[in-house]
């Protein structure tokens, strides 16, 4: 259970999520995509799919999410929960569901400062699950940059890793959006395609 969170919106919760669940999926596992923000942007996604979907999404922006999950996640290997901005109740459930809590940040100070409201849920939840994993990602890193490099830093300040794995800010996420494709089918090879790999392989050398 990988819940995708932070209490900032405009971060890229949705589209981490969905190319996250994407690769995931093309690397033979069982995945399910759980719509856990009021919006539903993961269900639009869904919804302007013309292709094959890889795996269902399902819409549970409820406070009760961490009750509900586990009978319908029993048939799948990998579930990633695309979280709300600003709706705590719905958060701590997502938190409470998770194995592996992964907060994206954009490089940018605000995000960096913002990153605080998602950490102190995280510490509170901690007291009720111990063994709870977390991990910030640099989202919509800017190429050829060094603010990349200065969030990391930056994210230090808090006690939680950031992943060496990083997404860059590109068009292509947001042309695949419209047609409820990924990158992975509007051009093959780019480098976000490889960019998300490393991002799923890198979560999948933190265990279970």
């Amino acid at each position: 259970m990988i819940a995708v969170l932070n209490q900032k919106g405009g971060v890229g919760k949705t589209t981490l999520t969905v190319h996250l669940a994407t690769a995931l999926a093309r690397r033979g596992e069982k995945v399910l995509l759980i719509d856990a923000d009021p919006q539903g942007s993961a269900l639009d996604w869904a919804a302007a799919r013309r292709g094959t979907p890889l795996f269902p999404v399902a819409g549970m922006p409820k406070a009760g999410l961490h009750k509900e999950l586990p009978a319908l996640a029993a048939d799948y290997s990998t579930v990633l929960i695309d979280g709300p901005p600003r709706v705590y109740d719905v958060a701590r459930s997502a938190i409470m569901a998770s194995d592996l809590v992964l907060i994206p940040v954009q490089p940018s100070p605000y995000d960096v400062w913002a990153a605080k409201e998602i950490v102190d849920l995280l510490h509170e939840a901690t007291v009720y699950k111990p063994n709870l994993k977390m991990a910030f990602v640099i989202n919509r890193k800017i190429a050829n940059t060094a603010i990349g490099r200065d969030v990391a830093e930056a994210l230090a300040e808090y006690p939680i890793p950031v992943l060496v794995a990083s997404v860059a800010q590109r068009v292509l996420f947001a042309e695949s959006a419209t047609q409820g494709m990924t990158v992975y089918e509007l051009s093959p090879g780019n480098p976000a395609e490889k960019e998300i790999d490393a991002l799923a392989a890198e979560i999948g050398e933190l265990g279970p």
